[in-house]
Parts: C-alpha cells; structure tokens; sequence
C-alpha cells in the first residue's frame, strides 16, 4: 500500500489517531443518558439495553466484510465512508423519538464502526514502520484512552439538556471522513504477481494459528474489561466509597494509566520482544484481579485498576502489530477486521460469564476468577513460544513514514 503523499501526510496522523478514539465512544455517548431514554421511550431494561450493545454485535458480524473490502480497495475509501456512515448514523439518534428506528440507526452505525476500526489499524500499520510505527501505535492507544474519558464526559455535560443532545457528538465523523478522503492517499494494494495463489483468510488462520490465539487474547481482554468496568462501582461501594466523583476518580485510573503507557510504549517495544510485552501484560492482570478481590482498601483498589490499565496499554499495540504483521499484506484488512469480531465478541458474552457467577456468589469471587483467567493466560504464555514477526517482502522496501 501506498504512504501518505507528503502534501497530506501532515494531516494523516492526526486524522487516524482522533477516527481511533470514535469506537471506543460507540457505547460511552450512550450511556449517561440511558436512563433518560429508558424512562422516556418505556422501555424494558433488556430493550434500553439493546440502545447500547446493539452495534456492538453489528460490529462483529460486519467486520469480515469491512476487512475484505479494505483488501480489495484500499484502505482509503471504505475508511472514509465508514466515518461518514458512524456519523450520519448515530448523529441520526438526535432526531428520532421511535425505538425502532433508533435500533435501526444503530445497526447501521455499527457498521461504520467496523470500517472505522479496521481502516484506523490497517492505514497505521501500512503507513509506519520499524520505530516509528511503534511509536504511532503507542499513541494510538493513548489517543484511545484518553477519549474513552473525554468523550463520556462531554456526552453527559450536554445530556443535560436533552436525551436526544449526545447523539449529536457522533456526527464528528462526518467531516473526518471527508478528510480522510482528501489526505489519505488513494492507491489500491499492488496486485499479486503473475502466478501467485490468491490467499484466503480461512486458510491463513488455519496455516497461522498464532492468530487464533492473539484474537483470544481480545477476547479475553474484553471479557476482564467489562468486568472491571461493571464491577468496580459496586466493590468501591462494599468498602464505603459510593460517591460518584469518587468512583469515576477511581474507575479512570485504568484509563490514564493506559494513556501514560502509549506515550512510553515506543520504549518498552525496544527493551522487550513481543512474547515478554504479552506475559507482563498477564502478570499485571493476574496481580491487578488478585489486589481487587482479596483487598478492602482504596489504595489498593487504586493500584489494581492501574495495573490493569498498564497491561492493556501494552496488549493493544502489540497484539495489533502481531495480527498485522502475522497476515501477509494481500489479507491484512480481514486479519486487522477479525480483531473487531472478536473483540466485540468478548464484550457480548461477558455478561453472561460473569453477570451470572457474580449474581449467585459474590463481587470478589468474580474479581477472582478473573484473576485466574489472566493466571491461566500467563502459564499459557510462557508455555508458546511466540516470535517477532519479521517485515513482508513487499514491505521491506518500503521507507519509512515521518509520524507528523
């Protein structure tokens, strides 16, 4: 693929890095105002709740077809029309009072999210490489993070004013798109050489199994997430700690501990290979679950949301250059895509994993239990070997990109 042109290239890094926060706001514009819907529209818990997690299973299933089209076409168009679609999508949400069609603007906004997803991870890892793409991925998760806390928060400064207001937050990507559109350049993938056997991403995952096993890794990363984020508030609230400002100081430890990560993961990325960066990210998940459920003081709870935090900040840019570099180029859109499935994937059956073991035990217990899940990834980890993937030969030519 292509990198950016020079007249564009200045643009290109801060449109990739603020697209990438957009899906981690999918659900968090949502969320303040839930209630308000709910009460509005009378609605069920179970059908308020489809308002959030409804794109999250279009995105799973949608992200297949997103990374095909990206392989095929190039990353440029079917990035920009997935920020156009997420926009006018879930911007639609400001203006419509029936639940039908609420649900109907969030299918289709979550396939925009998976054209956004996808198209944000394959241009950064097409565009950068050697250091510099280790730097720009840092950032990306930094840049992730920090929106994960920016954007809730100005979703519930307007939400204030109307249920209907943070739908209008996601129109942002309506002119990123067409940004994107003019920046991005717009070559397609170089052909295969005369000859050449077609690969197909069915087949890869079955030569390559390593991919099996980082898309696991998602899984599980979203699966200890959503128990961190749903269980936190309420073990903060066991131990006296029940005001809300408290509780979101608390909570965003993870979130700012991650961002401080991405500024330094350039560096942890030339002090470590791959397999270590993934065992320290289990070590700090096993001690982070373990300080949750075995402690009752702040501090402590303090420290295990940190220790999350640090360990996704590692997993993310490395798990995301492994499934890049491990899918030739030819296939690296639906490889890139996958990781939304299952990603999303995890986030769906988290709550009927851990919803159910909480309800019939206790709040610690599922902490634990997650502390053991991290555990079992660990001795899995120091069991595989996992390598550096080395640069495809249609990349090794390639100049490295100036990250601004």
């Amino acid at each position: 693929m292509k990198s950016p042109t020079s007249a564009g290239r200045g643009a290109v890094l801060p449109i990739l890095l603020l697209a990438s926060t957009l899906t981690v706001m999918a659900g968090a514009v949502v969320a303040p105002v839930l209630e308000v819907i709910r009460d509005d529209l009378g609605l069920s818990g179970t059908a308020a709740g489809m308002i959030l997690t409804a794109h999250g299973l279009s995105i799973a299933i949608a992200s297949p077809a997103v990374g095909w089209a990206i392989d095929r076409f190039g990353v440029r168009v079917p990035l920009a029309g997935g920020l156009v679609l997420y926009g006018l999508a879930g911007g639609a949400g400001a203006f419509l009072d029936s639940y039908a069609a609420l649900i109907a603007t969030r299918i289709a906004f979550g396939v925009g999210a998976a054209a956004v997803f996808a198209g944000t991870t394959v241009a950064l890892l097409s565009y950068y490489q050697g250091e510099q793409r280790d730097t720009v991925m840092g950032w990306r998760s930094t840049a992730i993070s920090l929106g994960g806390v920016v954007w809730p928060l100005l979703a519930g400064a307007v939400g204030g004013l109307s249920w209907h207001a943070p739908f209008a937050i996601y129109l942002i990507g309506v002119p990123l798109g067409l940004l994107a559109l003019a920046a991005l350049p717009s070559a397609r993938p170089a052909p295969a050489p005369a000859g050449t056997v077609k690969e197909r991403i069915l087949p890869l995952l079955a030569r390559r199994p390593a991919l099996l096993g980082f898309y696991g890794l998602l899984i599980a990363a979203s699966l200890l997430l959503y128990g961190l984020a749903v269980f936190n508030p309420f073990r903060l609230a066991e131990i006296g700690i029940d005001k809300p400002f408290h509780v979101a100081l608390i909570s965003t430890t993870a979130s700012v501990t991650m961002s401080l990560v991405g500024f330094g993961y350039a560096r942890l990325r030339a002090a470590f290979g791959y397999g270590q960066l993934l065992r320290i990210t289990a070590v700090t998940w096993t001690l982070a679950f373990a300080l949750l459920g075995l402690t009752g003081h702040a501090a402590l709870i303090v420290v295990g949301n940190g220790l999350f935090g640090l360990g996704m900040g590692i997993l993310m840019p490395a798990v995301t250059v492994l499934i890049g570099d491990t899918a030739p180029p030819a296939l690296r859109g639906q490889a890139t895509a996958l990781s939304g499935t299952a990603s999303f994937a995890g986030q769906f059956v988290s709550p009927l994993i851990l919803g159910p073991l909480v309800d019939n035990t206790s709040i610690t217990t599922g902490f634990l239990a997650c502390a053991g899940l991290a555990a079992v990834l660990l001795l899995t980890l120091l069991a595989v070997r996992i390598t550096d993937p080395e640069p495809s030969p249609q990349e090794q030519g390639e100049p490295e990109q100036a990250a601004a």
